[in-house]
């Protein structure tokens, strides 16, 4: 709604500056003054305020000089032409929507492209980082994980690749375009001791895949 009467009021300043200018024929002039009529009509509306009757050339009609029939017809047409621009803007928005939706249909594939910069957890051991695509409404993965080894000093394992993680998620295709919420999960698995304090070098063993946290978006 914000957006909507911004857009209307950057409108109406540059038609006013038009009118001030002195510079339009009569003729342009008289259908800019119907324009500027209109859309405040149009916005009055769309804001539930009071309806302004009008005559032919945009005037407000004055209840002390017109008749109440006169009123009434006036205000019979003039809700008439803003009912009749509402519906214009909704069969507009719904044709825009629809050509979007078969935009989407005609393409056969999408791409999710994912640059990892870095991996902000304490953990005090290696660990795997999965990202991975998820339907949280059929509670399934949708996409193969992108794995990535990261060290227990706060880096890749592969210190050839800082910097430079990326990943594809291929073959998104306009069935994954139509489901209602789709999520990106990062979970996050701990390789190394069965437990973090364990300082018996006896009992000590390493390797081990532990879960350890998980977040989506």
């Amino acid at each position: 709604m914000f957006r909507s009467v911004r857009h209307m009021i950057y409108d109406l300043i540059e038609w006013r500056s038009q009118i001030l200018s002195g510079t339009l024929p009569q003729d342009e002039l008289k259908e800019l003054k119907k324009k500027v009529t209109a859309k405040i009509d149009y916005g009055n509306r769309i804001l539930d305020l009071d309806l302004v009757v009008r005559d032919e050339d945009g005037n407000i009609l004055d209840p002390e000089q017109t008749s109440t029939i006169s009123l009434f017809r006036a205000h019979e047409i003039a809700s008439k032409q803003v009912e009749e621009r509402l519906q214009e803007e909704k069969s507009q928005k719904q044709n825009i929507d629809i050509n979007r939706q078969a935009k989407f249909a005609a393409t056969p594939s999408f791409a999710l492209f994912v640059n990892l910069k870095n991996v902000v957890c304490k953990i005090g051991e290696d660990a795997e980082v999965l990202m991975s695509l998820y339907d949280p409404l059929e509670s399934k993965f949708i996409s193969e994980n992108y794995l990535v080894r990261w060290s227990s000093c706060g880096l890749p394992k592969d210190i050839d690749r800082l910097h430079n993680l990326r990943a594809v998620f291929t073959d998104l295709g306009s069935k994954d375009l139509k489901r209602e919420k789709i999520s990106f999960v990062c979970q996050i698995v701990r390789v190394g001791r069965m437990e973090l304090r364990d300082n018996n070098t006896r009992k000590l063993t390493s390797g081990l895949r532990r879960p350890f946290g998980v977040a989506g978006n």
